[in-house]
């Protein structure tokens, strides 16, 4: 699918709000809301609109400590602890890198006690892990939640 000037605008305007309705949509870009709601629905079936969903603050529900850690594997094991790590509700994401068997992962529980816990007992628990670095978040400057166009 080829994304024209107004397919931009759209994504643009809707990673910023997701919940705009099409007529008012379809009136800042100056196409019809019908035209609109075709066009996601393009988008969508192209897998470039992959969702829409609700971006929560982890602090204003009680998840306090967000830590980033880097977890070297064997490789033989990166995909089994990448799978395993990525079902564990505390693991927000989870990417392989370029480089070494090395997984990026960001984790955010409600206290340091449960940050304790996770890495005695749930991260360091799974086989095939040689290392493991955290570093814990200390303030936010800037987090995106969508691609800008």
């Amino acid at each position: 699918m080829n994304l024209n000037d107004n397919d931009l605008k759209m994504l643009n305007i809707l990673s910023e709000n997701g919940r705009i309705s099409y007529v008012d949509l379809a009136e800042e870009i100056g196409l019809s809301r019908v035209a609109i709601r075709e066009r996601i629905k393009q988008m969508e079936e192209a897998g470039i609109i992959e969702k829409f969903s609700v971006v929560i603050n982890s602090e204003k529900v009680g998840k306090t400590v967000s830590a980033f850690f880097e977890v070297d594997c064997e490789p033989t094991s990166l995909v089994d602890v990448a799978e395993k790590l990525a079902e564990n509700s505390k693991v927000a994401s989870c990417y392989q890198m370029t480089g070494p068997s090395t997984l990026h992962m960001h984790v955010l529980v409600s206290d340091f006690n449960e940050l304790e816990h996770f890495i005695n007992f749930e991260l360091y628990e799974l086989e095939g892990i040689t290392r493991v670095e955290s570093h814990i978040l200390l303030r936010r400057f800037k987090s995106r939640t969508g691609l800008k166009l």
